[in-house]
């Protein structure tokens, strides 16, 4: 056995997060380590290389080193585990942007690693950068290793870390989620990668995720967690298949279900919410060289797209990052230049702001990410109520607060739901929330002024499975209530498949496909519409 885990315990501050765990990798072998956000999956796989902060740590972690000796982890000396670190155990952490320094190119943090842990001149260590960075198929390998990890695109930078972590050629890698934030082509071509790199290198792999088809796809065995214990672990394929645990059925079940209406056709006379015709949006660039000095040249990031959403319908976008979706997304709001046409409730955007302002009480928007989204020092009170001291400043106080409080009911945190675990709920703020409550919070403030029309921008990319099933439920609900509509931008296909009633497929700026949901979903006609259906 390459790791053995035995009554594995973490707490802070006296309070256990992670309660006498078992478990155990073979050398070459897949583990999936499953669960929701606060399940203790991270925190597992940071106490093995004693990595968090400020945590009492007990039970053992035996690791067979490359000597044939078994060494405990949890009771090495800090010299001596610092030995391993990177060397025979690597990591991959969540966020390439944060985990990665910003004052570096990628090439000097890989060759750093190297010359530390193999004892390599710089000179060798920047070649082996190199050519680690090319094995991860990242084009123009030493160009790239000058590059910055700004200057990357999410899916290069994940390979950048995925170099860094393989730099040493460990015998046991611990992924943290490692493809979260990725596209499903992107998250695809990361899964290819590690699989087979780890043939290669015949290493094994922990895996923290919560999702679930990445599981199915990559691992050989599962351990799900909740609460911070293992309430189930085996072979893939049995416990997918006859899962024991509740909880384990709960995660396989939460796939989003359509829950829409199929068939409400609105009124002949009534018009669409929003209507575009030609739009193309580009940005100003640097032209190289001496003709930079005469003109500027130009980025089309959309080219020529077209669309309309009806009442009560919801038009799905999607693509992988680049493709264009959220740059179309803020032309939608008037938050962009653009050309071509693009009404909103009959209106034409403008580019004074005054004029703007009835057409912005007709569509708001959701976030992607809540936490950022929402302002940190204002109370839950005043981030919903925002909108109505600009669009009805003529409200009392009280009025205000009623409306506030319909408005948190109306997203299921009302009194009696969410108001007997958070006493004074007006009055709290974001960080007191969990992501999914978050989240609601961000719909009730965009519902607050009864808008027509939602811009969704990835609602449920940053939430869990069971999080975002109650989420699209939610937005399914209060379609059907308010006859609202949605320009939903996502690059999740299952999300699309449950909310969309029509979709338009965007690859480099341009719509290369569009039509109903089941007619792009169930038979697409581009190439690319093939790819994204066949990885989701």
């Amino acid at each position: 056995m390459l790791l053995e885990v035995k009554n594995l315990q973490v707490s802070f501050a006296g309070k256990e997060v992670v309660r006498g765990i078992d478990f155990s990798i073979a050398p070459g072998e897949k583990l999936a380590l499953v669960g929701e956000s606060g399940s203790g999956k991270t925190v597992t796989a940071l106490s093995l290389l004693r990595l968090v902060q400020n945590a009492g740590i007990r039970g053992q972690a035996l690791f067979a080193a490359p000597d044939g000796a078994v060494v405990d982890l949890l009771s090495l000396p800090e010299g001596q585990l610092r030995g391993i670190r990177g060397r025979d155990i690597a990591m991959i952490f969540q966020e390439p942007m944060t985990a990665l320094n910003p004052l570096f190119s990628v090439g000097d943090q890989i060759a750093e690693v190297v010359q530390l842990k193999q004892g390599l001149t710089q000179a060798q260590s920047a070649q082996a950068a190199i050519k680690l960075i090319a094995d991860t198929g990242i084009p123009e390998a030493e160009r790239r290793a000058r590059s910055f990890p700004h200057q990357l695109s999410g899916g290069q930078r994940q390979r950048a870390m995925i170099a860094m972590a393989l730099a040493c050629q460990p015998r046991l890698l611990l992924a943290d989620e490692p493809t979260t934030a990725l596209d499903v082509t992107l998250r695809g071509q990361i899964l290819d990668l590690l699989s087979d790199l780890q043939r290669r290198n015949g290493m094994a792999v922990l895996m923290i995720t919560h999702d679930l088809n990445l599981v199915r796809r990559f691992a050989d065995r599962v351990a799900v967690m909740e609460n911070g214990c293992i309430v189930e672990q085996g072979p893939v394929a049995d416990v997918f298949a006859n899962p024991q645990h509740g909880y384990t059925r709960k995660l396989i079940d939460s796939k989003p279900v359509r829950d829409v209406a199929e068939h409400q056709a609105p009124a002949a006379a009534a018009s669409p919410i929003m209507q575009a015709r030609h739009v193309r949006v580009a940005y100003p660039v640097t032209v190289p060289g001496l003709r930079g000095w005469f003109k500027r040249g130009e980025f089309v990031a959309v080219q020529d797209a077209s669309f309309t959403i009806a009442p009560g319908k919801t038009l799905g976008v999607i693509g992988e990052s680049g493709s264009g979706k959220s740059t179309l997304a803020l032309a939608s709001l008037g938050l962009l230049p653009f050309s071509g046409q693009l009404q909103a409730a009959g209106q034409p955007w403008s580019d004074q702001a005054a004029r703007n302002k009835a057409i912005r009480r007709t569509v708001q928007v959701v976030f992607q990410d809540p936490f950022s989204s929402l302002s940190p020092r204002m109370t839950v009170e005043a981030i919903v109520e925002e909108g109505l001291l600009v669009h009805e400043p003529a409200l009392s106080q009280a009025q205000r607060r009623q409306r506030v409080l319909q408005a948190l009911a109306d997203v299921g945190m009302g009194e009696g739901v969410d108001a007997g675990r958070f006493p004074g709920l007006l009055q709290r703020y974001p960080h007191e929330f969990s992501g999914g409550q978050r989240q609601r919070l961000a719909i009730a403030r965009a519902l607050i002024i009864n808008p027509s029309l939602l811009v969704l921008d990835e609602p449920t990319s940053a939430l869990d499975v069971t999080i975002q099933k109650q989420v699209l439920a939610l937005l399914q609900r209060l379609q059907r209530e308010r006859a609202l509509s949605y320009l939903l931008i996502t690059h999740d296909v299952d999300v699309i498949r449950a909310m969309a009633h029509d979709v338009m497929v965007m690859k480099d700026g341009e719509v290369v496909e569009s039509g109903t949901v089941f007619s792009v979903l169930d038979a697409p006609r581009h190439p690319y519409t093939q790819v994204l259906v066949t990885q989701a």
